[in-house]
This record gives C-alpha cells, sequence and structure tokens, in this order.
C-alpha cells in the first residue's frame, strides 16, 4: 500500500467541502442577502463614510467595520462582513504571505460592493490558497510558518493549512446559515 500524501489529503478536505458543502449554497446569492443586518448594531461592508465601528477599512469606495480591541459582546456580523473576514484575514493575507499574492491587508483591500463581487473575490483567493498549497509538496508542509504568522511562527506550514480549512469551513458554515435565515424570515407570505 502507497503511503498517503499529506498535501493532498490537506487539499482534499477543503475541497471537498468546498465542492461538496458549500459553493453551491452561495450561487445566487443577492445584494440584499449580502448587506442583509439580521440584528440592531452590525458590523458590515458598507459605503465609504457610513460605517458604524470605531475603525472603517479599505482601500475602495467600500470598508469594513471593526474596532481594535473588538467590543463584549461582539457584534454580530452581516453576510458581507464575515465574506471580507475570510477573502482578506484568512485568505489573501495569507496568498501575500506564502504564496506570491500581491501584499494586502484589511486597510488597503478594495471589498466587493455587491454580493457578485465578493464571490469572485472569494473563488479567486480560495484559487490560489489550493495551488500554493499544492505548490508546497510534501516538504514545503514541513517548513515553519515564519514571522507573518505571528504565534504560529514555529509551526510546520501544515498547521497553518488545517487553521485556514477550519476557519473557511467554520466562516462560511455561518454565511449559508444567515441565507437560511434570510430565506425563512423573507418569504412572501403564501
Amino acid at each position: 500500500m502507497t503511503a498517503p500524501s499529506w498535501n493532498a489529503l490537506l487539499r482534499d478536505q477543503l475541497a471537498w467541502h468546498w465542492t461538496n458543502q458549500l459553493r453551491d449554497r452561495l450561487h445566487g446569492l443577492t445584494d440584499d442577502e449580502y448587506f442583509w443586518e439580521p440584528a440592531p448594531g452590525c458590523w458590515s461592508v458598507r459605503p465609504r463614510g457610513t460605517g458604524i465601528a470605531p475603525v472603517q477599512a479599505g482601500s475602495g469606495a467600500m470598508t469594513i467595520d471593526f474596532a481594535s480591541p473588538v467590543p463584549d459582546p461582539p457584534p454580530f456580523t452581516t453576510i458581507a462582513w464575515r465574506l471580507g473576514h475570510v477573502i482578506v484575514g484568512v485568505l489573501a493575507m495569507r496568498n501575500a504571505a506564502h504564496f506570491g499574492r500581491a501584499s494586502t491587508d484589511y486597510q488597503s483591500f478594495s471589498y466587493g460592493a455587491t454580493a457578485a463581487e465578493a464571490l469572485a473575490q472569494l473563488d479567486a483567493e480560495y484559487a490560489t490558497w489550493l495551488a500554493g498549497v499544492e505548490s508546497l509538496g510534501e516538504a514545503g508542509l514541513a517548513r515553519p510558518c515564519g514571522q507573518a504568522e505571528g504565534p504560529l511562527a514555529e509551526y510546520p506550514l501544515a498547521a497553518l493549512v488545517l487553521h485556514i480549512n477550519r476557519e473557511l469551513i467554520h466562516h462560511l458554515a455561518e454565511v449559508c446559515l444567515l441565507r437560511d435565515l434570510y430565506l425563512h424570515t423573507h418569504q412572501e407570505a403564501s
């Protein structure tokens, strides 16, 4: 029996979830859903100058609400905010640190003004991440994460891949749940 490829196993864990449980659930995301605020005081992605949080970050026409430190309890966040976090904080910054993507962060990113733009950004960053992980091969997974990963600096890149898989599965499941909630609270009376 051939020993399993850890690189393939790590990629397959995320790719299976993306293909079988996630991406189709995001198909048809509307702008109304993307910006829907299911609770008062939600953090979101908003037109520049209309943010409600202490910090509004972004380089384009849209900014994302946040604060440091995060208030306790943290504000509820919209689909737009959650996608912005996944696109930038989970994927794009890691793609920049490890896989040759142009440098970016919450302040310099240009957030999607529509659901379609955000999903296109998500698809692009996901593809870059998956290709980057594949490019590591087996040996690259054992390499230390480096200073870009702060407390994970000395951990092998495999630990970062597991962390990103967990983050994507977690946050994108939240997005799917919010879509379900939107559907069930915005149904037209029969």
